[in-house]
């Protein structure tokens, strides 16, 4: 039977922090990078403050690929009703700038910088493209022979790396709200819970299955159970507030579109030496805004 559960970016910022419940974030990140990926801890830093107007909701992750690599993951999910939504691409490069600033010490050498991967879980139509995952990252190409810049066989040895691009942040956009609700393959019920709070009896990825047990609401002590509904009557009124203030500013392009319509006509009536009543009962504005626009027409 197929239950809803506690959203994903209410669980990373309480449960999951939990080293017991590190399983469901490691389904998440294998089915996502495609790799076998290990948490090793969860990192502390300034964005990791848990206050009930964190509406950034950013969680920073060591972790261990299947190459025994350690990789820093950031995870941000963000919403139309964060008044920071609309430079979330400059949020991602300063968290991934960040991230690895707080994580690399004095003295140290360059080459024990961790790769940065940003994971930004989006509840709004960021950008514009007809996908609902995206995924970036740096190459370097040529301006004259459009080639593309390599590692040679000893930087791959002494970086551990394959590529120039394994070297620097990499960048995923999840845009959750994109997402049609059919799921084809593991990733995607990954994100069909992420946009539904719900895992689905035949679901088989890495994880949601755990994540069906430990996200269950009915299993929250009653501080959680408290904390859990605050949060969730938060997002109702945020999200209600910035209904109100879209319709607001529709009605307001209404009014001055109608406004620039009544003005146009009356500037052509004035023109045609329609006297102030005449064009007062045609166009319904009032005499003084009728001879502001005759002022207006004078001084042209």
């Amino acid at each position: 039977m197929n239950k809803k559960l506690i959203r994903f970016d209410w669980a990373v910022k309480k449960l999951l922090r939990n080293k017991a419940n590190f399983g469901v974030l490691e389904g998440f990140l294998s089915e996502l990078l495609f790799d076998d990926i290990r948490i090793e801890k969860i990192l502390e830093s300034e964005g990791n403050q848990e206050t009930e107007d964190d509406k950034f909701n950013r969680v920073d992750i060591l972790t261990q690929n299947s190459k025994n690599e350690l990789i820093i993951i950031e995870i941000q999910n963000t919403y139309e009703i964060d008044y920071r939504a609309a430079n979330r691409f400059q949020r991602m490069a300063f968290g991934a700038s960040k991230a690895l600033t707080e994580n690399f010490n004095l003295g140290q050498e360059y080459i024990e910088i961790k790769k940065i991967i940003s994971i930004n879980i989006i509840y709004f139509d960021l950008g514009q493209g007809q996908d609902y995952i995206y995924k970036g990252g740096t190459v370097f190409k040529g301006l004259h022979q459009h080639d593309t810049l390599t590692l040679s066989y000893k930087q791959q040895t002494a970086f551990s790396k394959e590529s120039v691009s394994d070297i620097f942040p990499e960048y995923y956009i999840i845009k959750v709200n994109k997402f049609n609700n059919i799921a084809k393959d593991s990733l995607d019920e990954w994100i069909y819970f992420l946009k539904n709070s719900e895992v689905k009896d035949e679901f088989k990825a890495k994880g949601l299955q755990q994540a069906g047990e430990i996200l269950d609401i009915m299993r929250l002590n009653k501080d959680d159970q408290y904390s859990y509904n605050r949060y969730m009557e938060y997002l109702s009124y945020k999200a209600s507030e910035i209904l109100t203030l879209k319709s607001e500013a529709e009605d307001k392009v209404r009014e001055n579109e109608k406004l620039k319509n009544q003005t146009e006509f009356a500037e052509k009536l004035i023109l045609k030496g329609f006297d102030n009543p005449t064009i007062v009962e045609l166009t319904g504005l009032t005499i003084d805004a009728i001879e502001e626009i005759r002022n207006l027409l004078a001084k042209k």
